[in-house]
């Protein structure tokens, strides 16, 4: 799926996707080093007349030229040598195509427990400095397993969301603590405030399929 020209779909832990079909070195003038990306300085105008006044450019920030599109497939339970994708016994053909298309990466250590992979795989960080030491319900008062993201651990998502990038989410979250879990929030550690513009999905951890 494609919403626009970039994408993170984030969903249920197997492949991440990265397409270098079409990627090119990005280019463009803006200062990409800190987020958000700052806002040109704007020339006041010293023109009387609306009718002669010439407006500024309208200020957009737009993935850059060549940015590849990305796409992330968790699937739990589901063995990093399970598929035929990287050499396993289960015949995923549509993995194969995609991944032949894009980048490989196999260097992924996981936690062997779904919220705490899915918290390190969206961040590039370790679980517990995502305050994710097990999964979502098992969350205590202690630091590093208090179940809630902190502000510290910026997400891939959001990152590629500022540069530009069109973002959503599908399928399982796993990732907010159940006393962040209802209409009376907090929102801070939903997907759509952890990067995502749109999550069709559910909270929990688990729901019938």
């Amino acid at each position: 799926m494609m919403f626009g020209k970039s994408l993170l779909a984030f969903g249920m832990l197997m492949t991440v996707y990265v397409s270098t079909a079409d990627a090119q070195k990005p280019s463009d003038s803006l200062d990409r080093t800190v987020l958000p990306i700052a806002e040109p300085a704007r020339q006041p105008s010293t023109e009387l007349d609306v009718r002669n006044a010439t407006p500024p450019p309208r200020f957009e920030v737009t993935a850059p030229h060549g940015a590849p599109n990305v796409l992330l497939v968790l699937v739990d339970d589901l063995g990093f040598a399970g598929t035929s994708t990287f050499g396993g016994p289960v015949t995923t053909p549509t993995f194969d195509r995609i991944a032949s298309a894009g980048l490989k990466f196999n260097n992924f250590h996981t936690t062997a427990v779904c919220s705490p992979t899915r918290a390190a795989l969206k961040s590039g960080r370790n679980h517990h400095d995502c305050n994710m030491g097990a999964i979502i319900e098992m969350g205590t008062a202690f630091p590093g397993n208090t179940g809630q993201i902190p502000d510290s651990v910026a997400p891939v998502a959001e990152m590629l969301r500022l540069n530009g990038y069109a973002t959503a989410a599908f399928g399982k979250w796993h990732e907010t603590a159940a006393w962040e879990a209802s209409i009376a929030g907090p929102f801070d550690r939903w997907p759509t405030r952890q990067g995502f513009d749109k999550f069709y999905g559910f909270l929990g951890g688990e729901t019938n399929q």
